[in-house]
């Protein structure tokens, strides 16, 4: 026999019903006046949000139950989705009174719209300055499909790259939620593991299903229109993200507009890498915004602003005649102090466009949102009067994309009061006069009112019963109510129709009368505003296009104003941007750092010039916070800055177009990964090395410090070699090192300059002057440092001991008490003979670091080299090294 089919309540049966279809999401299912979850997903939702966790009947088993009032969704729903999950919002889709007369048992209840980490239109959930942006993503061989959205904008982009390039795509976007077809749920690339992953069905992946959802979306016979007509491996990625958008929001999607192509080869390349080293818009640390680049570039009004400044941040341009268009517009603000300000007054105004029309494209609206549409349309006469005598090549054509929209202005300021309420239920959002039939009902509504108030001062006077009332319920409806006190005193046509602890309610025929004609006016004023509402919304609707036009014309107005505001508080420069393979900057500052440092603390500024022929690799070194690290990533954020159109902290700046900029600053471990800190630190320089170009930018802050110094020496001092020697990849270079040894490199390689950033000693602690030099340093001064970080003072001085010791050449590490080991050794100067022969080693053939064929012998050397631990060796050990390491040689 098989098993018996457990015996469910009608209501269950619905609830399990509905959840079948929605697999992956919590279903809040609307009970009356509650949400409620059932099962694992109440056991779920108990734990995320700390609710009660209780049990209901269903058919004789005890089923979880877990829910919280309907008015609460708002507090409870962007917590769970936060946390990353998805969730579905079944509501009651028929009045219950209706259904209960109809005979059913239970109302018809469907899932209204899904929630999910990348498509929300919800403000609680959205940050008003930063993009929501879902991924999908579509492998080819070796071409990646990729399309992305942010549905609370209405922008629509789609790209195809190669699999090398989906890091820096994916950095740059920093999806909420990334979809992915589900057979990869096992083998998911690790460039993505770090997302939240949604596994889409793979048969929406398959075939021509993506071309033609978009086609069918965007009512066209083709994509030649939008420019991505070959994009075909792309196709795919969007028509599966159009597809779950369209599954999640259940409605239409008519403020997608738009298709387009995300050209990467527009913008400067920044790996994830470079992202996270220079901050620009997530701190290391934190994680938040605090000393990134954008803190302190965002000084945008608007919202749309705010969002762009992002996108310009993480996308420097890499044409000449871009850039220098956002540069004459912000060199014109920054010089009309006026102008600037009326601008910044005026764009205060301005509410955010984007996701205003989006709500009021989809119906998740309400009549705010259309009065605040209106206002903001009529801020745009007042910029367009402040900028139209501007000069910039830039600002007319903002000023030329600013529609004034008056009939929409007009029909909006028309229909709606001045400050209509949240809620379109409750009524009372249209202006008298707007339509004749709705102030007719309103009329009799009022009366009525009227009536009643009249009824209760008649049947107190008349029945001597002043504190008589007339209150309202939905049982009842209209009733009137009497205290004990008085009851002996009611009139015998009062009907009674229930009875309280302290008093009577009654009715009487004359205010069902009345109640029949208020009730039915008042129901059908509400239900014609309803009606008036959605035409109006439908109306407005139609100008999505238009408005999502005014927002990106307004936000990159707001960003030309921020960049001018932020360079007159600041005192930043107009850089020359040029196609010379040339950075010069004169006395340029950080501009974080300069902000971050105490008051009265100076910035020290310094120069830094880097060309191709003469000055291509600058070899810096000096101790620990001596600034190193500051002068290096200032230099590659002033040529990002620079880039994106902005103006730079310096005195002077001339800017030769950097086609990417690589970092490979820090240690840190990817142990989730099994990757340790050496591992990372090499794939790093290996991206470096592999794709860095001629009209690149380096920044190397220590390379080959997380293995043996030995190691860690050969690495760097080959990478520099090859940096210098190979064509190909002989970019604009800064590293920063403690090796010192690698300062001869100077005197071997005629585009190799030595640099250090000065430093002076007093009575044994070390003063750090921030300045860039020319030569090289040839002291760390650790000991120093680590005394300025509160060593013990035995510590301290017993390393100077040794220290001293080390530099003249021999190593007595004896201690007092327990009588220990005594040892002398000549390691420095062991250190300085296999030095030299690394030297020699840069007078043979040379051999590529990675991966390239390489002599038998050379590979043997390097083996052992990789094997050896000199700074466990004793002077012996290490002589016969060298000798083995000659021999190979010859």
């Amino acid at each position: 026999m098989g098993k018996k089919k457990k015996k469910q309540t009608p209501l269950m049966r619905q609830y399990f019903e509905i959840k079948e279809k929605h697999p992956g999401t919590i279903l809040l299912f609307r009970v009356g006046d509650f949400y409620e979850t059932f099962a694992d997903d109440a056991v779920l939702i108990s734990k995320e949000l700390g609710i009660t966790l209780t049990k209901r009947n269903n058919g004789g088993d005890q089923t979880p139950l877990a829910g919280f009032p309907y008015h609460a969704l708002d507090s409870y729903l962007p917590k769970l989705v936060k946390r990353g999950f998805r969730v579905a919002i079944c509501e009651q889709t028929e009045d219950p009174e209706t259904a209960k007369k109809a005979g059913k048992k239970i109302v018809n209840r469907e899932v209204t719209e899904i929630t999910t980490p990348g498509v929300t239109m919800s403000e609680k959930l959205l940050d008003h300055k930063r993009n929501n942006y879902i991924v999908s993503i579509f492998w080819a061989g070796g071409t990646v499909g990729v399309a992305f959205s942010d549905i609370s904008t209405g922008e629509f982009g789609l790209s195809q790259v190669g699999k090398t390039e989906l890091d820096s795509l994916i950095q740059s976007l920093q999806p909420s939620e990334v979809l992915i077809q589900k057979k990869l749920k096992n083998s998911v690339p690790e460039i993505l593991k770090s997302n939240n992953i949604t596994f889409i069905e793979d048969w929406v992946y398959e075939g021509d299903y993506g071309y033609k959802i978009l086609t069918e979306h965007f009512k066209t016979h083709s994509l030649k229109g939008f420019g991505v007509e070959d994009l075909e491996i792309a196709h795919h990625a969007a028509g599966s993200l159009l597809h779950y958008m369209q599954e999640t929001q259940k409605s239409s999607l008519g403020h997608l507009k738009r298709l387009y192509a995300y050209e990467n080869s527009e913008y400067m390349s920044l790996d994830g890498s470079t992202k996270r080293n220079l901050e620009l818009t997530s701190s290391m640390q934190e994680g938040g915004t605090d000393g990134t680049l954008v803190s302190i570039l965002d000084a945008t009004s608007t919202a749309m602003g705010g969002r762009l400044l992002r996108k310009w941040i993480m996308r420097p341009l890499k044409k000449a005649e871009t850039i220098e268009n956002r540069l004459e517009a912000v060199d014109e603000l920054v010089k009309d102090h006026t102008l600037r300000e009326e601008l910044r007054d005026e764009l205060d105004q301005v509410g955010d466009l984007e996701r205003l029309i989006s709500r009021i494209s989809v119906g998740r609206t309400n009549a705010r949102d259309l009065k605040q549409l209106q206002l903001s349309l009529a801020q745009i006469t007042a910029i367009k009067r402040i900028i139209g005598q501007s000069g910039s090549v830039l600002i007319k054509s903002i000023n030329k994309r600013l529609k004034l929209l008056i009939d929409v202005q007009e029909r909006i300021n028309g229909a709606l009061v001045e400050d209509p309420p949240a809620s379109i239920r409750d009524g009372g959002i249209f202006d008298e006069g707007f339509n004749e039939d709705l102030d007719e009902l309103r009329e009799i509504a009022r009366n009525g009112k009227k009536y009643i108030a009249e009824i209760k001062n008649k049947l107190a006077k008349d029945a001597g019963i002043p504190s008589l009332k007339i209150g309202y319920n939905k049982v009842f409806g209209y009733y009137i109510e009497v205290t004990n006190t008085h009851k002996d005193k009611v009139p015998e046509h009062f009907i009674r129709k229930q009875t309280l602890v302290n008093s009577e309610r009654y009715i009487t025929p004359e205010l069902k009368e009345v109640e029949e004609k208020v009730l039915s006016a008042e129901d059908k004023s509400k239900t014609l505003e309803g009606e008036l509402f959605e035409e109006l919304r439908l109306y407005v609707a139609e100008f999505a296009e238009d408005v999502q036009q005014i927002a990106t014309a307004i936000a990159e107005l707001d960003c030309i104003q921020s960049f001018a505001e932020v360079a007159f508080r600041n005192n930043y420069v107009k850089p020359e941007i040029n196609e010379e393979d040339v950075v010069d900057v004169k006395k340029g500052r950080h501009p974080v750092v300069e902000k971050t440092l105490e008051a009265g603390e100076p910035f020290i500024p310094n120069d830094i010039y880097l060309d191709n022929s003469e000055f291509q690799i600058l070899m810096i070194t000096g101790p620990n916070m001596a600034g190193k690290s500051i002068i290096l990533r200032q230099t590659g954020l002033l040529v990002l800055m620079a880039q994106i159109g902005c103006f730079v902290p310096a005195e002077k700046a001339t800017i030769g177009l950097v086609d990417k900029i690589f970092t490979r600053v820090g240690a840190s471990d990817n142990l989730a990964a099994g990757e340790s800190t050496f591992l990372v630190e090499m794939n790093e320089a290996a991206n470096i090395l592999n794709n860095a170009t001629p009209k690149s930018l380096i920044l190397l802050d220590e390379v080959g410090r997380g293995t043996s110094t030995f190691d860690g020496l050969s690495i760097a001092w080959s990478l520099s070699e090859y940096l210098h020697n190979k064509p190909e990849v002989a970019a604009k270079t800064l590293f920063a090192t403690h090796y010192h040894e690698l300062n001869e490199l100077e005197e071997r390689y005629e585009r190799i300059k030595n640099f250090n950033v000065q430093v002076k000693e007093h009575d044994g602690k070390v003063i750090f002057l921030r300045k860039l030099v020319r030569g090289g340093a040839d002291h760390s001064y650790g000991i120093q440092v680590a005394n300025m970080a509160g060593l013990p003072d035995v510590v301290i001085n017993r390393a100077k001991e040794i220290l001293s010791n080390l530099e003249s050449h021999t190593l007595d590490v004896s201690h007092d008490g327990n009588g220990a080991m005594a040892q002398s050794a000549k390691k420095k100067e062991a250190a300085k003979k296999v030095t030299k022969e690394v030297e020699k080693q840069a007078e043979l053939p040379q051999m590529t670091l990675f991966g390239s064929q390489i002599d038998p012998n050379v590979e043997t050397l390097l083996n052992k080299l990789e094997a050896a631990d000199p700074d466990r060796m004793t002077p012996i050990e290490a002589m016969l090294m060298l000798s083995e390491l000659k021999r190979l040689v010859k």
